[in-house]
Protein backbone atom coordinates (compact mmCIF):
# COMPACT_ATOMS: atom_id res chain seq x y z
CA UNK A 1 0.00 0.00 0.00
CA UNK A 2 1.39 3.37 -1.07
CA UNK A 3 0.26 6.76 0.22
CA UNK A 4 -0.16 10.12 -1.50
CA UNK A 5 -0.81 13.63 -0.23
CA UNK A 6 -4.31 15.09 -0.03
CA UNK A 7 -3.27 18.57 -1.20
CA UNK A 8 -0.79 17.51 -3.85
CA UNK A 9 2.99 17.41 -3.78
CA UNK A 10 5.27 20.41 -3.21
CA UNK A 11 8.27 18.96 -5.05
CA UNK A 12 10.19 18.53 -1.79
CA UNK A 13 8.54 15.38 -0.46
CA UNK A 14 8.38 12.02 -2.28
CA UNK A 15 5.41 11.54 -4.60
CA UNK A 16 4.44 8.37 -2.72
CA UNK A 17 5.42 6.96 0.68
CA UNK A 18 5.04 3.62 2.43
CA UNK A 19 2.75 2.96 5.40
CA UNK A 20 5.64 3.17 7.88
CA UNK A 21 6.81 6.48 6.39
CA UNK A 22 3.26 7.88 6.49
CA UNK A 23 2.79 7.04 10.17
CA UNK A 24 6.23 8.22 11.28
CA UNK A 25 5.86 11.56 9.45
CA UNK A 26 2.12 12.14 8.99
CA UNK A 27 2.19 15.73 7.72
CA UNK A 28 1.96 16.09 3.92
CA UNK A 29 2.79 18.95 1.55
CA UNK A 30 0.96 22.26 2.06
CA UNK A 31 -0.27 21.06 5.48
CA UNK A 32 -2.16 18.13 3.96
CA UNK A 33 -2.52 14.53 5.09
CA UNK A 34 -1.60 11.14 3.66
CA UNK A 35 -4.27 8.96 2.06
CA UNK A 36 -4.01 5.52 0.41
CA UNK A 37 -3.28 5.58 -3.31
CA UNK A 38 -5.45 2.48 -3.77
CA UNK A 39 -7.49 0.15 -1.59
CA UNK A 40 -7.85 -3.64 -1.53
CA UNK A 41 -11.17 -5.35 -2.27
CA UNK A 42 -13.44 -6.92 0.35
CA UNK A 43 -15.51 -9.51 -1.50
CA UNK A 44 -17.89 -12.32 -0.59
CA UNK A 45 -15.03 -14.81 -0.33
CA UNK A 46 -13.24 -12.64 2.23
CA UNK A 47 -16.39 -12.25 4.34
CA UNK A 48 -17.23 -15.96 4.15
CA UNK A 49 -13.66 -16.95 4.99
CA UNK A 50 -13.78 -14.95 8.22
CA UNK A 51 -17.26 -15.93 9.35
CA UNK A 52 -15.74 -17.95 12.19
CA UNK A 53 -12.49 -16.03 12.64
CA UNK A 54 -11.45 -14.27 15.82
CA UNK A 55 -11.08 -10.50 15.72
CA UNK A 56 -7.30 -10.83 15.67
CA UNK A 57 -7.39 -13.31 12.79
CA UNK A 58 -9.64 -11.02 10.76
CA UNK A 59 -7.45 -8.00 11.54
CA UNK A 60 -4.22 -9.79 10.60
CA UNK A 61 -5.62 -11.02 7.29
CA UNK A 62 -6.98 -7.56 6.47
CA UNK A 63 -3.64 -5.87 7.22
CA UNK A 64 -1.81 -8.44 5.07
CA UNK A 65 -4.27 -7.74 2.26
CA UNK A 66 -3.39 -4.05 2.54
CA UNK A 67 0.29 -4.93 1.92
CA UNK A 68 1.69 -2.55 4.50
CA UNK A 69 5.45 -2.66 5.13
CA UNK A 70 5.25 -4.07 8.65
CA UNK A 71 6.58 -7.58 9.32
CA UNK A 72 4.24 -10.37 10.39
CA UNK A 73 5.70 -10.74 13.88
CA UNK A 74 5.26 -7.05 14.67
CA UNK A 75 1.68 -7.16 13.37
CA UNK A 76 0.84 -10.19 15.52
CA UNK A 77 2.35 -8.61 18.63
CA UNK A 78 0.48 -5.38 17.94
CA UNK A 79 -2.81 -7.25 17.63
CA UNK A 80 -2.04 -9.07 20.88
CA UNK A 81 -2.86 -5.77 22.57
CA UNK A 82 -6.51 -6.80 22.19
CA UNK A 83 -5.75 -9.31 24.97
CA UNK A 84 -6.16 -6.31 27.30
CA UNK A 85 -9.88 -6.17 26.50
CA UNK A 86 -12.72 -7.46 28.68
CA UNK A 87 -13.10 -10.48 26.38
CA UNK A 88 -10.06 -11.07 24.18
CA UNK A 89 -12.01 -13.48 21.99
CA UNK A 90 -14.66 -10.83 21.27
CA UNK A 91 -13.27 -7.33 21.94
CA UNK A 92 -16.15 -5.65 20.07
CA UNK A 93 -19.44 -7.23 21.20
CA UNK A 94 -22.59 -6.51 19.23
CA UNK A 95 -25.73 -5.87 21.32
CA UNK A 96 -29.23 -5.98 19.86
CA UNK A 97 -31.39 -3.07 21.09
CA UNK A 98 -34.16 -3.17 18.46
CA UNK A 99 -35.29 -5.82 15.96
CA UNK A 100 -33.12 -4.23 13.29
CA UNK A 101 -30.73 -2.11 15.36
CA UNK A 102 -27.45 -3.31 16.88
CA UNK A 103 -24.83 -1.53 18.97
CA UNK A 104 -21.17 -2.23 18.24
CA UNK A 105 -19.56 -1.62 21.63
CA UNK A 106 -16.11 -0.28 20.86
CA UNK A 107 -15.25 0.66 24.45
CA UNK A 108 -14.22 -2.57 26.18
CA UNK A 109 -10.50 -1.72 26.20
CA UNK A 110 -8.20 -0.29 28.87
CA UNK A 111 -9.44 3.33 28.68
CA UNK A 112 -13.14 2.48 28.04
CA UNK A 113 -13.39 4.30 24.70
CA UNK A 114 -13.21 3.38 21.03
CA UNK A 115 -9.82 5.06 20.56
CA UNK A 116 -8.21 1.97 22.13
CA UNK A 117 -9.27 -0.10 19.09
CA UNK A 118 -6.77 1.77 16.93
CA UNK A 119 -4.27 3.19 19.39
CA UNK A 120 -3.38 -0.04 21.18
CA UNK A 121 -1.97 -1.79 18.08
CA UNK A 122 -0.89 1.44 16.36
CA UNK A 123 1.14 2.52 19.39
CA UNK A 124 2.97 -0.79 19.47
CA UNK A 125 3.82 -0.57 15.76
CA UNK A 126 5.07 3.02 15.95
CA UNK A 127 7.17 2.28 19.05
CA UNK A 128 8.65 -0.79 17.33
CA UNK A 129 9.57 1.23 14.25
CA UNK A 130 11.27 3.88 16.40
CA UNK A 131 13.26 1.23 18.29
CA UNK A 132 14.30 -0.63 15.13
CA UNK A 133 15.49 2.60 13.52
CA UNK A 134 17.19 3.67 16.76
CA UNK A 135 15.36 7.00 16.52
CA UNK A 136 13.75 9.03 19.29
CA UNK A 137 10.21 10.27 18.65
CA UNK A 138 7.96 12.89 20.15
CA UNK A 139 4.35 11.75 19.72
CA UNK A 140 1.88 14.58 19.96
CA UNK A 141 -1.79 14.11 20.76
CA UNK A 142 -4.58 16.66 20.93
CA UNK A 143 -7.68 15.30 22.58
CA UNK A 144 -11.33 16.12 23.09
CA UNK A 145 -11.35 13.47 25.80
CA UNK A 146 -10.67 9.95 24.50
CA UNK A 147 -7.60 10.11 22.23
CA UNK A 148 -5.48 11.42 25.10
CA UNK A 149 -6.03 8.57 27.60
CA UNK A 150 -5.70 5.94 24.86
CA UNK A 151 -2.46 7.49 23.55
CA UNK A 152 -0.92 7.69 27.01
CA UNK A 153 -1.95 4.13 27.78
CA UNK A 154 -0.41 2.63 24.64
CA UNK A 155 2.88 4.58 24.75
CA UNK A 156 3.61 4.59 28.48
CA UNK A 157 7.09 3.28 29.33
CA UNK A 158 7.87 2.60 25.66
CA UNK A 159 11.50 3.12 24.69
CA UNK A 160 12.47 5.75 22.10
CA UNK A 161 9.15 7.56 22.56
CA UNK A 162 7.98 10.60 24.50
CA UNK A 163 4.38 11.80 24.42
CA UNK A 164 2.91 15.28 24.77
CA UNK A 165 -0.85 15.24 25.29
CA UNK A 166 -2.92 18.44 25.02
CA UNK A 167 -6.48 18.61 26.35
CA UNK A 168 -8.87 21.58 26.61
CA UNK A 169 -9.05 22.63 30.25
CA UNK A 170 -12.66 22.14 31.37
CA UNK A 171 -13.57 20.51 28.06
CA UNK A 172 -13.50 16.84 29.10
CA UNK A 173 -15.36 14.74 31.63
CA UNK A 174 -13.73 14.25 35.04
CA UNK A 175 -12.96 10.61 34.31
CA UNK A 176 -11.32 11.51 31.00
CA UNK A 177 -9.22 14.18 32.72
CA UNK A 178 -8.19 11.84 35.53
CA UNK A 179 -7.16 9.21 33.02
CA UNK A 180 -4.62 11.71 31.68
CA UNK A 181 -3.40 13.70 34.67
CA UNK A 182 -2.76 10.64 36.89
CA UNK A 183 -0.48 8.86 34.37
CA UNK A 184 2.93 8.62 36.03
CA UNK A 185 5.20 7.09 33.35
CA UNK A 186 8.33 9.21 32.87
CA UNK A 187 7.91 9.50 29.09
CA UNK A 188 4.44 11.09 29.29
CA UNK A 189 3.72 14.84 29.48
CA UNK A 190 0.18 16.22 29.81
CA UNK A 191 -0.94 19.84 29.51
CA UNK A 192 -4.33 21.39 29.98
CA UNK A 193 -4.81 24.20 27.45
CA UNK A 194 -6.92 27.31 27.95
CA UNK A 195 -9.30 27.01 25.01
CA UNK A 196 -11.20 24.27 23.20
CA UNK A 197 -10.29 21.14 21.23
CA UNK A 198 -9.96 23.05 17.97
CA UNK A 199 -7.27 25.19 19.63
CA UNK A 200 -5.28 22.14 20.66
CA UNK A 201 -5.70 20.43 17.29
CA UNK A 202 -4.70 23.60 15.40
CA UNK A 203 -1.57 23.78 17.54
CA UNK A 204 -0.77 20.15 16.81
CA UNK A 205 -1.22 20.51 13.04
CA UNK A 206 0.80 23.74 12.97
CA UNK A 207 3.67 22.12 14.86
CA UNK A 208 3.61 19.06 12.62
CA UNK A 209 4.03 21.37 9.63
CA UNK A 210 6.57 23.70 11.29
CA UNK A 211 10.14 23.38 9.97
CA UNK A 212 11.33 25.58 12.83
CA UNK A 213 9.82 23.25 15.45
CA UNK A 214 11.15 20.15 13.72
CA UNK A 215 14.64 21.71 13.57
CA UNK A 216 14.50 22.49 17.28
CA UNK A 217 13.58 18.87 17.95
CA UNK A 218 16.33 17.55 15.68
CA UNK A 219 18.85 19.49 17.73
CA UNK A 220 17.71 17.26 20.59
CA UNK A 221 17.89 14.19 18.30
CA UNK A 222 14.09 13.84 18.28
CA UNK A 223 11.73 13.22 15.34
CA UNK A 224 8.06 14.29 15.35
CA UNK A 225 4.89 12.26 14.83
CA UNK A 226 1.26 12.32 15.98
CA UNK A 227 -1.30 10.00 17.54
CA UNK A 228 -4.38 11.86 16.34
CA UNK A 229 -6.34 10.51 13.39
CA UNK A 230 -4.39 12.85 11.13
CA UNK A 231 -2.11 9.80 11.28
CA UNK A 232 -3.28 7.04 8.94
CA UNK A 233 -1.90 4.48 11.39
CA UNK A 234 -5.04 5.18 13.38
CA UNK A 235 -7.42 4.97 10.42
CA UNK A 236 -6.32 1.57 9.11
CA UNK A 237 -7.35 -0.07 12.40
CA UNK A 238 -10.67 1.80 12.36
CA UNK A 239 -11.67 0.09 9.12
CA UNK A 240 -11.49 -3.37 10.65
CA UNK A 241 -14.28 -3.16 13.22
CA UNK A 242 -16.77 -2.12 10.54
CA UNK A 243 -15.99 -5.36 8.70
CA UNK A 244 -16.21 -7.31 11.96
CA UNK A 245 -19.67 -5.90 12.76
CA UNK A 246 -20.97 -6.98 9.36
CA UNK A 247 -19.56 -10.48 9.82
CA UNK A 248 -21.15 -10.68 13.30
CA UNK A 249 -24.57 -9.91 11.79
CA UNK A 250 -23.91 -12.56 9.17
CA UNK A 251 -22.79 -15.11 11.76
CA UNK A 252 -25.82 -14.44 13.98
CA UNK A 253 -28.25 -14.93 11.09
CA UNK A 254 -29.42 -11.29 11.14
CA UNK A 255 -28.44 -10.78 7.49
CA UNK A 256 -27.56 -12.86 4.46
CA UNK A 257 -24.29 -12.53 2.58
CA UNK A 258 -24.19 -9.32 0.49
CA UNK A 259 -27.25 -7.78 2.21
CA UNK A 260 -26.81 -4.04 2.68
CA UNK A 261 -26.79 -2.45 6.12
CA UNK A 262 -26.72 1.08 7.48
CA UNK A 263 -24.03 2.19 9.89
CA UNK A 264 -24.52 5.13 12.28
CA UNK A 265 -21.39 6.88 13.50
CA UNK A 266 -21.23 9.65 16.15
CA UNK A 267 -18.60 11.96 14.71
CA UNK A 268 -16.21 14.64 15.85
CA UNK A 269 -12.91 14.42 13.99
CA UNK A 270 -14.47 12.01 11.44
CA UNK A 271 -11.89 9.19 11.77
CA UNK A 272 -14.45 6.57 12.80
CA UNK A 273 -16.70 7.56 9.92
CA UNK A 274 -13.76 7.58 7.51
CA UNK A 275 -13.02 3.99 8.48
CA UNK A 276 -16.60 3.11 7.54
CA UNK A 277 -16.27 5.01 4.24
CA UNK A 278 -13.12 3.12 3.28
CA UNK A 279 -14.79 -0.19 4.22
CA UNK A 280 -17.74 0.72 1.98
CA UNK A 281 -15.43 1.69 -0.86
CA UNK A 282 -13.57 -1.62 -0.50
CA UNK A 283 -16.83 -3.47 -1.07
CA UNK A 284 -18.42 -3.96 2.35
CA UNK A 285 -22.21 -3.86 1.68
CA UNK A 286 -23.03 -0.56 3.41
CA UNK A 287 -26.10 1.27 2.11
CA UNK A 288 -25.10 4.58 3.68
CA UNK A 289 -23.05 6.00 6.52
CA UNK A 290 -25.28 8.06 8.80
CA UNK A 291 -23.31 10.73 10.63
CA UNK A 292 -24.56 12.07 13.96
CA UNK A 293 -23.46 15.18 15.82
CA UNK A 294 -24.40 17.29 18.81
CA UNK A 295 -25.22 21.01 18.64
CA UNK A 296 -21.80 21.57 17.05
CA UNK A 297 -23.37 20.23 13.90
CA UNK A 298 -21.00 21.54 11.26
CA UNK A 299 -20.80 18.05 9.75
CA UNK A 300 -24.58 18.02 9.23
CA UNK A 301 -24.37 21.27 7.24
CA UNK A 302 -21.42 19.93 5.27
CA UNK A 303 -23.14 16.69 4.24
CA UNK A 304 -26.65 18.03 3.68
CA UNK A 305 -25.87 21.45 2.21
CA UNK A 306 -22.20 21.34 1.23
CA UNK A 307 -21.41 24.26 3.56
CA UNK A 308 -18.37 24.17 5.84
CA UNK A 309 -18.62 27.55 7.53
CA UNK A 310 -16.69 28.48 10.66
CA UNK A 311 -17.60 32.17 10.44
CA UNK A 312 -21.18 31.80 11.59
CA UNK A 313 -20.71 29.66 14.68
CA UNK A 314 -18.72 29.25 17.86
CA UNK A 315 -18.00 26.06 19.76
CA UNK A 316 -20.79 25.02 22.13
CA UNK A 317 -20.02 22.90 25.19
CA UNK A 318 -22.40 19.93 25.32
CA UNK A 319 -22.92 16.73 27.30
CA UNK A 320 -21.11 14.84 24.49
CA UNK A 321 -17.75 16.68 24.70
CA UNK A 322 -15.78 14.35 22.41
CA UNK A 323 -17.87 15.81 19.56
CA UNK A 324 -17.40 19.44 20.60
CA UNK A 325 -15.34 20.01 17.46
CA UNK A 326 -15.69 22.39 14.52
CA UNK A 327 -12.59 21.49 12.49
CA UNK A 328 -12.83 17.81 11.59
CA UNK A 329 -9.46 16.72 10.21
CA UNK A 330 -10.58 13.62 8.33
CA UNK A 331 -13.11 15.52 6.22
CA UNK A 332 -10.03 16.35 4.13
CA UNK A 333 -9.45 12.70 3.25
CA UNK A 334 -13.05 12.40 2.04
CA UNK A 335 -12.61 15.52 -0.11
CA UNK A 336 -9.44 14.06 -1.60
CA UNK A 337 -11.00 10.71 -2.33
CA UNK A 338 -14.07 12.27 -3.92
CA UNK A 339 -12.62 15.28 -5.75
CA UNK A 340 -8.82 14.92 -5.99
CA UNK A 341 -5.84 16.79 -4.55
CA UNK A 342 -6.21 20.02 -6.58
CA UNK A 343 -9.80 20.61 -5.44
CA UNK A 344 -8.96 19.56 -1.88
CA UNK A 345 -6.14 22.10 -1.64
CA UNK A 346 -8.43 24.77 -3.10
CA UNK A 347 -11.13 24.05 -0.49
CA UNK A 348 -8.73 23.80 2.45
CA UNK A 349 -6.97 27.02 1.43
CA UNK A 350 -10.36 28.71 1.27
CA UNK A 351 -11.22 27.43 4.74
CA UNK A 352 -7.92 28.78 6.07
CA UNK A 353 -8.23 32.20 4.42
CA UNK A 354 -11.99 32.86 4.56
CA UNK A 355 -13.10 30.49 7.33
CA UNK A 356 -15.51 28.69 5.01
CA UNK A 357 -16.06 26.89 1.74
CA UNK A 358 -19.05 25.56 -0.16
CA UNK A 359 -19.28 22.47 -2.35
CA UNK A 360 -20.92 22.65 -5.76
CA UNK A 361 -24.30 21.02 -6.40
CA UNK A 362 -22.58 18.12 -8.19
CA UNK A 363 -20.18 17.69 -5.26
CA UNK A 364 -23.07 17.69 -2.76
CA UNK A 365 -24.80 14.99 -4.81
CA UNK A 366 -21.60 12.95 -4.79
CA UNK A 367 -21.34 13.25 -0.98
CA UNK A 368 -24.95 12.13 -0.53
CA UNK A 369 -24.24 8.85 -2.35
CA UNK A 370 -22.41 7.69 0.78
CA UNK A 371 -23.52 9.93 3.64
CA UNK A 372 -26.49 11.46 5.40
CA UNK A 373 -26.47 13.30 8.71
CA UNK A 374 -28.45 14.53 11.69
CA UNK A 375 -27.74 16.05 15.08
CA UNK A 376 -29.26 15.79 18.55
CA UNK A 377 -29.64 18.35 21.31
CA UNK A 378 -28.57 17.59 24.87
CA UNK A 379 -32.22 17.23 25.84
CA UNK A 380 -32.83 14.67 23.08
CA UNK A 381 -29.80 12.68 24.21
CA UNK A 382 -30.96 12.63 27.83
CA UNK A 383 -34.37 11.38 26.71
CA UNK A 384 -32.77 8.60 24.66
CA UNK A 385 -30.52 7.48 27.52
CA UNK A 386 -33.51 7.40 29.86
CA UNK A 387 -35.66 5.54 27.33
CA UNK A 388 -33.15 2.75 26.79
CA UNK A 389 -32.28 2.55 30.48
CA UNK A 390 -35.88 1.41 31.01
CA UNK A 391 -35.09 -1.39 28.54
CA UNK A 392 -31.99 -2.30 30.61
CA UNK A 393 -29.48 -0.85 28.16
CA UNK A 394 -27.24 2.00 29.35
CA UNK A 395 -25.50 4.12 26.73
CA UNK A 396 -23.29 7.20 26.89
CA UNK A 397 -24.38 10.59 25.47
CA UNK A 398 -22.36 10.20 22.25
CA UNK A 399 -24.03 6.90 21.43
CA UNK A 400 -27.40 8.48 22.23
CA UNK A 401 -27.06 10.85 19.26
CA UNK A 402 -27.26 7.82 16.95
CA UNK A 403 -30.87 6.92 17.76
CA UNK A 404 -32.34 9.96 16.01
CA UNK A 405 -30.45 9.08 12.81
CA UNK A 406 -31.58 5.46 13.06
CA UNK A 407 -35.20 6.58 13.37
CA UNK A 408 -35.28 9.42 10.83
CA UNK A 409 -32.60 9.01 8.15
CA UNK A 410 -32.99 5.47 6.85
CA UNK A 411 -34.60 5.35 3.41
CA UNK A 412 -34.99 1.56 3.64
CA UNK A 413 -35.73 -0.74 6.57
CA UNK A 414 -32.32 -2.35 6.61
CA UNK A 415 -30.41 -3.73 9.61
CA UNK A 416 -28.45 -0.93 11.24
CA UNK A 417 -25.26 -0.91 13.29
CA UNK A 418 -24.74 1.94 15.74
CA UNK A 419 -21.18 2.56 16.91
CA UNK A 420 -20.91 3.16 20.65
CA UNK A 421 -17.73 5.11 21.21
CA UNK A 422 -17.49 5.27 25.00
CA UNK A 423 -18.67 3.47 28.11
CA UNK A 424 -21.26 5.19 30.30
CA UNK A 425 -18.72 5.37 33.14
CA UNK A 426 -16.88 8.22 31.42
CA UNK A 427 -19.96 10.47 31.59
CA UNK A 428 -21.67 9.35 34.78
CA UNK A 429 -23.22 12.71 35.90
CA UNK A 430 -24.95 12.99 32.51
CA UNK A 431 -26.17 9.40 32.62
CA UNK A 432 -27.32 9.88 36.21
CA UNK A 433 -29.35 12.92 35.15
CA UNK A 434 -30.99 10.91 32.38
CA UNK A 435 -31.93 8.31 35.00
CA UNK A 436 -33.55 10.96 37.21
CA UNK A 437 -30.68 11.49 39.65
CA UNK A 438 -29.03 14.86 40.21
CA UNK A 439 -25.34 14.36 40.99
CA UNK A 440 -22.52 16.44 39.54
CA UNK A 441 -19.58 14.56 41.12
CA UNK A 442 -18.39 11.69 38.98
CA UNK A 443 -17.58 9.25 41.77
CA UNK A 444 -20.94 9.66 43.49
CA UNK A 445 -22.77 9.47 40.16
CA UNK A 446 -20.92 6.27 39.27
CA UNK A 447 -21.91 4.67 42.54
CA UNK A 448 -25.54 5.77 42.24
CA UNK A 449 -25.88 4.41 38.69
CA UNK A 450 -24.15 1.16 39.61
CA UNK A 451 -26.52 0.66 42.54
CA UNK A 452 -29.61 1.47 40.47
CA UNK A 453 -28.70 -0.65 37.43
CA UNK A 454 -26.54 -3.39 39.00
CA UNK A 455 -23.79 -2.52 36.51
CA UNK A 456 -20.23 -3.02 37.72
CA UNK A 457 -17.86 -0.06 37.62
CA UNK A 458 -14.60 -1.25 36.00
CA UNK A 459 -11.62 -1.33 38.36
CA UNK A 460 -9.59 0.94 36.08
CA UNK A 461 -12.28 3.64 36.41
CA UNK A 462 -12.92 3.44 40.14
CA UNK A 463 -9.16 3.33 40.77
CA UNK A 464 -8.67 6.74 39.12
CA UNK A 465 -10.16 8.53 42.11
CA UNK A 466 -7.44 7.15 44.41
CA UNK A 467 -4.45 8.00 42.20
CA UNK A 468 -2.38 11.14 42.79
CA UNK A 469 -2.44 13.98 40.24
CA UNK A 470 0.88 14.00 38.37
CA UNK A 471 0.22 16.59 35.64
CA UNK A 472 -1.41 19.80 36.82
CA UNK A 473 -0.03 22.41 34.44
CA UNK A 474 -2.54 24.57 32.54
CA UNK A 475 -1.00 26.61 29.71
CA UNK A 476 -2.03 29.20 27.12
CA UNK A 477 -2.42 27.93 23.55
CA UNK A 478 0.27 30.38 22.37
CA UNK A 479 2.87 28.90 24.72
CA UNK A 480 2.46 25.24 23.70
CA UNK A 481 5.65 25.07 21.63
CA UNK A 482 7.81 26.72 24.31
CA UNK A 483 6.44 24.44 27.01
CA UNK A 484 7.13 21.35 24.92
CA UNK A 485 10.71 22.36 24.17
CA UNK A 486 11.26 23.15 27.85
CA UNK A 487 10.12 19.75 29.13
CA UNK A 488 12.16 17.96 26.46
Amino acid sequence: MQFVETRGNDGKKPLTVTFSEAILSPSGSFGGLYAPKELPNIDSDFLTKHKNSSYKELAFDFLKMCKIDIDDETLKQALDRYELYDDASNPVPLSKIENDCFVSELYHGPTRAFKDMALQPFGYILSSLAAKRDQNYLIMAATSGDTGPATLETFKNQSNVQVVCLYPDGGTSDVQRLQMVTEDAKNLHVFGVVGDFDDTQNALKNLLASDEFKSALKEKNIELSAANSVNFGRIIFQIIYHIYSYIELLKNGEINLNDNIYIVVPSGNFGNALGGYYAKKMGLPIEKILITSNRNNILTDWIKEGAYDLTTRHLIKTISPAMDILKSSNVERILYDKFGDKRTKELMDELASRGKYHLSEDEISEMKKDFDASYSTDEECLDVIGEYAKKDYIMDPHTATCIKAYRTLREHNLPTVIYSTAEWTKFSPTVAKALGMDEKEDLKALEMISKKTNLKIPDMVIGLFKKPIVHNKIIDKNSIKDNILTIL
